[in-house]
């Protein structure tokens, strides 16, 4: 079987920083060469794989001042579906935009929807259903115009995300700095509390941050690390006694939550979205409605078993998890 898999390009496969999507390419990649498979990565040049690579833009535009997104998604787009009838199956990580392609091609699609950006963008799979085989990245995020062939839960690495028992004396928020990722929230949590709280991720939204963010960062009690990567990560997820994912959206997935969870650490999120299936709620951490809730939850936190966290994580969210549920996917889409 030969696969082809279209990354993301707005960062490094794998992402330097922040790049969830360029992320879950990566790790499903290695997973997939680990147990023999043939793999053709297109990604970014400087990307990391030890499947075969193929490229057309240098880096990502997203840290590549110059480079203009457009332009180098239709080439990168383009590279691959110029050579398609050379794979036995694609694995379409880039959104909607490969669809336009799939009824010119020979070569079977499989589609990971990581979520939707906009309503708008259905129209485009909607058009493509059937023929395209489109997977879910969790039961929630679903929409009931499309059909699905599987969900499919994003995949971690364990080994980069090792249990930590102990944790130190704070809460952390890790994530996009937006309003709908509820950093806004966490502070007014950390601020009811009397805890500290450590304040990781990418600023998506300046005035948000100017706003909201960065009155309450004293550097004692809240405290902004910046966009941490992977070294950074892991400590930071493995020493705190509590994730806050207070989102304001119906979150797809949540590739931090299930991180914090395989360190140990406990979670708690909006009930909202994916967030019932990632976490057990009164076991890996809490789901509760508002900041009331979620101050409530932190006097409950003595009472998990940061080991049921990580076997949690470990059964559910690893990186062979994910690479067996794509591989019965890729059989299905084959045997037709």
């Amino acid at each position: 079987m030969k696969i082809a898999l279209l990354a993301p390009i707005a960062w490094r496969t794998p992402p330097r920083k922040y790049g969830p999507w360029e992320q879950v390419a990566a790790t499903l990649t290695e997973g997939l060469v680990r147990q023999g498979a043939d793999v053709t990565l297109f990604a970014t040049a400087d990307s990391l794989t030890a499947a075969k690579l193929r490229s057309s833009a240098p880096s990502g535009y997203a840290e590549t001042p110059g480079l203009d997104p457009k332009v180098e998604e239709c080439l990168h787009i383009s590279q691959l579906m110029e050579t398609a009838g050379e794979f036995d199956l694609i694995h379409n990580h880039f959104d909607f935009l490969p669809l336009t392609y799939s009824r010119l091609i020979p070569t079977p699609m499989v589609t990971t929807i990581h979520g939707f950006s906009s309503p708008k963008i259905i129209p485009v799979y909607k058009k493509y259903n059937g023929h395209v085989a489109y997977v879910s990245i969790s039961n929630s995020d679903r929409s009931p115009e499309l059909d699905y062939v599987a969900t499919v839960y994003n995949g971690i690495d364990t080994a980069l995300f090792p249990f930590m028992p102990e944790p130190e004396d704070y809460l952390l928020y890790f994530g996009r700095i937006h309003p709908e990722k509820g950093a806004h929230l966490a502070i007014e949590v950390a601020r009811r509390t009397g805890r500290r709280l450590i304040i990781a991720g990418l600023i998506q939204d300046e005035q948000y941050f100017t706003d909201r963010v960065r009155p309450h960062i004293d550097g004692s009690q809240v405290e902004y690390v910046g966009n941490v990567g992977p070294d950074e990560r892991a400590c930071l997820l493995g020493g705190a006694e509590a994730l806050l994912h207070l989102i304001g959206f119906d979150e797809p997935f949540g590739l931090s939550v299930a991180e914090a969870m395989l360190c140990g650490t406990p979670v708690i999120a909006i009930k909202r979205g994916s967030m019932p299936e990632l976490i057990v709620q009164g076991k890996t951490g809490f789901l509760v409605a508002d900041v009331e809730g979620a101050v409530r939850a932190i006097a409950g936190l003595t009472g998990i078993d940061r080991a049921d966290c990580a076997k949690w994580a470990r059964d559910m969210f690893s990186q062979e998890k994910m690479v067996s549920g794509y591989l019965d996917v890729y059989r299905q889409i084959l045997s037709r």
